[in-house]
């Protein structure tokens, strides 16, 4: 290896966005399980951002009351159906789940458990995302899905661009730290495998769209590119261990530089889609108007289920909202993971 080599691998900033544990009873052992792979990791230079619980065993507030560290981040999985569970799901506010509508016939109903949330309980918009062919194991809430016990790894990969003066110098530190991660967890039976997706979070070089500029790719151009095709088929086919979406996020506001470009009207809805069905998966943190139309709510609904279906492609879609800002109106989250924004309408 040149010295070259070395210093470029030392000075790589690693970052675990998630580890994840699923299991059915969640206890004591499992959070202090949880705390042995966070040391693990660090002792390997990497600096992990979120610990989670999923457990579909569980009611909101009975999950919530049966984990003792309160900076766990929690999911009770997917669910078919609302039904009983939203009073539940509106008090707790920060538990996660998802709502599979891969085979149900999109219906008004799915439409106004939206807007009730957002009249009634705001702060669970975050926690909450329609799901379409979600597949199992996903670190990253609220798609996370039980399928088995054990625990997955999902990175924040944008921060390893650090340095990088090409795509495929980017590409090739992924790949050797999920060899890293690989080799550090292959011997455990617990372990489900690492969740390879792109995912963003706030500016500078764990900006998507930051990395995008600094290759002169300009965001407004960059669905006419390759780009985003070679990033997916290479954290598809160069993964050592997929588990979970493996795909290329989106997240409007979680992506302070994409919430910029949503302002300058370079993120539209349909944009949004069109970079989904591309190479992404699906409509994440996107701001929704108090007074938006709901009718437009599910014609996106059915146009993002039937996508899916056609193209066999796991798609999500996540609304945000602060339970107060109608569309022209700035937003006051006081969410850190979300930059406040002027709502545009849904088009």
């Amino acid at each position: 290896m040149t010295n070259s080599k070395r210093l470029n691998r030392s000075k790589r900033d690693k970052v675990v966005r998630s580890i994840c544990y699923f299991t059915r009873k969640p206890n004591k052992s499992v959070e202090k399980e949880l705390d042995r792979l966070e040391s693990e990791l660090e002792e390997r230079d990497f600096r992990v951002q979120t610990k989670r619980i999923c457990c579909p065993e569980k009611g909101f507030n009975e999950l919530k009351e049966s984990v003792e560290n309160e900076s766990l981040f929690l999911s009770i999985g997917s669910k078919e159906e609302v039904g009983d569970i939203k009073e539940d799901f509106f008090e707790a506010e920060d538990v996660a789940f998802n709502l599979d509508l891969t085979n149900k016939k999109i219906k008004q109903y799915h439409v106004d458990f939206l807007f009730e949330m957002i009249e009634e309980s705001p702060e669970s918009t975050f926690s909450f995302c329609y799901a379409f062919n979600n597949p199992a194991s996903s670190p990253y809430h609220p798609p996370a899905e039980f399928e088995e016990e054990g625990f997955s790894i999902g990175l924040q990969p944008t921060n390893l661009s650090k340095g990088c003066e090409s795509l495929e110098e980017w590409l090739e530190n992924m790949k050797a730290v999920w060899k890293e991660i690989e080799e550090l967890f292959q011997e455990r039976e617990d372990f489900l495998g690492i969740d390879s997706s792109i995912a963003p979070f706030s500016d500078g070089e764990s900006s998507l769209v930051n990395f995008l500029e600094r290759l002169d790719v300009d965001f407004k151009d960059s669905g006419l590119t390759d780009n985003y095709l070679r990033i997916t088929d290479f954290i598809k086919q160069e993964n050592p261990c997929p588990v979970g979406l493996c795909g290329l996020m989106l997240p409007c506001l979680e992506d302070f530089e994409l919430a910029d470009e949503y302002e300058k009207d370079n993120f539209s809805i349909e944009r949004n889609i069109y970079l989904s069905l591309h190479s992404g998966l699906g409509i994440d943190t996107y701001p929704i108007g108090v007074d938006e139309n709901p009718e437009k709510v599910k014609n996106i609904l059915k146009t993002v289920q039937k996508l899916s279906k056609k193209h066999d492609k796991p798609l999500s879609i996540r609304f945000v909202s602060d339970g107060e800002a109608k569309i022209g109106e700035e937003t006051e989250f006081g969410n850190q993971y979300l930059k406040d924004v002027k709502v545009r309408k849904l088009e």
